[in-house]
């Protein structure tokens, strides 16, 4: 089994909604997983007690009232009743695929971070969860929702004792999941990509719930202090970092160009008395791709021609 946690915004308007739905989505999960719902914002009690699900309304939270990552992060360790924790975004509908993917990692390792990608698609509405609501949501993504790139990422599945300090990243603004992400990979722990395992629903929205002062959610002044906490852009991990995808079976290692790639960039950064090396092997693979471009440069067109009809 697994403990789901979250911090919610306030229940209001079409933001409500959507937690709502979200929130209604975890429940149906089966097994049920224990929920845990953070702060006192309004509404988040009342959703708690009509689910029937846990609610600690005490959060840590910066001079903007924005909640801090480390927190509730900390608290669910301490309180969650499984070793399996899960922080979800509240506004991500989860389906059966969920606790399906959970299942087959949990056989493979118990140390690992999942990850995954997300849909988004306008819902503006209250999602009917009667018999079938997964298969219409499943057609309605198909059709009218986008995969969000790498940086889309809104769950999080790890044990309970993975973390060590987590900085007081504010939560809704840039670079605190980049940061999960990245020290995953700094404990050299299995990141796995379940992407491909995972329909992960979020229900897009407006960012009115950041206060004036807090700027937005990109360049304001808190995305500007989470990324100094998380150590600087070097320390801004995604999902092309990951280094294993999930798919029908157990997880497979990521070899693909790019991510080959990203790995080698990242290599300083990760292994620091690498750092030569990886010098010396982007140098090289700069010099052959330019050996490779001259050499096709001057090959003589009739040998071109050649290989084709060959």
């Amino acid at each position: 089994m697994i403990t789901m946690f979250s911090v919610p915004k306030p229940f209001r308007h079409h933001i409500g909604i959507i937690q709502r739905n979200a929130v209604q989505s975890w429940t149906l999960i089966r097994p049920r997983p224990e929920i845990i719902l953070f702060g006192d914002d309004e509404g988040t009690a009342e959703v708690a007690k009509s689910f029937g699900v846990r609610h600690v309304p005490k959060v840590a939270r910066n001079e903007y009232g924005t909640p801090l990552l480390n927190d509730p992060f900390e608290q669910a360790k301490r309180l969650a009743t499984y070793d399996l924790l899960c922080y979800v975004n509240a506004d991500i509908i989860l389906m059966s695929d969920f606790l399906e993917a959970v299942r087959r990692i949990v056989r493979w390792k118990h140390r690992f971070l999942m990850v995954g990608r997300r849909w988004d698609i306008d819902i503006k509405e209250y999602v009917d969860f009667t018999m079938g609501w997964e298969n219409r949501l499943r057609a309605r993504v198909n059709c009218q929702g986008q995969l969000h790139p790498s940086t889309g990422i809104d769950y999080f599945v790890f044990p309970r004792r993975m973390w060590g300090d987590i900085p007081p990243l504010a939560i809704g603004r840039t670079t605190w999941d980049n940061w999960l992400i990245y020290q995953a990979r700094a404990m050299h722990v299995p990141m796995i990509d379940a992407t491909d395992s995972i329909m992960a629903v979020h229900q897009n929205h407006d960012y009115l719930h950041i206060p004036a002062r807090g700027g937005d959610a990109w360049e304001g002044p808190e995305a500007k202090r989470n990324l100094q906490l998380a150590g600087g852009r070097g320390h801004v991990f995604t999902l092309k970092d990951a280094t294993y995808t999930l798919g029908q079976d157990s997880p497979r290692p990521t070899l693909s160009r790019r991510h080959l790639q990203r790995r080698l960039q990242t290599l300083p950064c990760l292994y620091p008395y690498l750092r030569f090396l990886a010098i010396f092997m982007k140098a090289f693979i700069r010099v052959s791709g330019s050996l490779r471009w001259a050499s096709k440069k001057n090959c003589p067109a009739k040998e071109v021609r050649l290989d084709a009809k060959q």
